[in-house]
């Protein structure tokens, strides 16, 4: 895919440094007992602050996400759109990259969930069980996760289909979509 970042060289450092210190990948799996694995996956790149001027350029710049306030004054830049977040925050940050280890670390884990969601395979249960593993490196203080890998692993629903297959090796890994 050809890369379209419009973002001048000064402005993408400022925002890749900013981003280094205040911002972050998020992965959410939220227990859901309408999809039929019993979980969605929600991504998001935000960054927060009580100044909104350099989050409305972020906005501006990137050409996507949302300006959000809070009560306390903090404001939000976020981008949930897959699309978005694969097509413009994932090849900006290749592009202007980070200097911190961890935030590193913490993309490059962020950016193999989102392949597997674009590509569907969160929907299956080897798919989700991945995401559930690779989430619990992104970040290592996961005390405010209402969720650990674990409870995660260990809650998955079996669909139907899944649970009418014969068994074998690769059982309960069919897609199976959400509603």
């Amino acid at each position: 895919m050809e890369e379209r970042i419009n973002v001048p060289q000064k402005i993408g450092w400022h925002f890749a440094g900013f981003s280094d210190g205040e911002g972050s990948f998020n992965v959410s799996l939220k227990k859901r007992d309408d999809y039929r694995l019993g979980w969605k996956v929600e991504l998001s790149f935000n960054v927060s602050q009580k100044d909104k001027v350099i989050l409305a350029l972020f906005k501006e710049y990137l050409g996507c996400g949302t300006l959000r306030g809070r009560s306390d004054g903090v404001w939000y830049y976020e981008v949930t759109n897959i699309k978005d977040l694969s097509e413009k925050i994932v090849p900006f940050f290749e592009k202007f990259g980070f200097l911190s280890a961890r935030k590193k670390e913490a993309f490059s884990k962020f950016k193999d969930i989102l392949e597997i969601v674009k590509d569907g395979k969160h929907l299956t249960n080897k798919g989700l069980r991945e995401i559930a593993r690779l989430r619990e490196q992104i970040n290592e203080d996961n005390s405010k996760r209402k969720y650990n890998a674990d409870e995660v692993k260990n809650s998955i629903k079996e669909s139907s289909e899944t649970i009418r297959q014969a068994p074998c090796e690769s059982q309960g890994d069919d897609i199976v979509r959400s509603p």
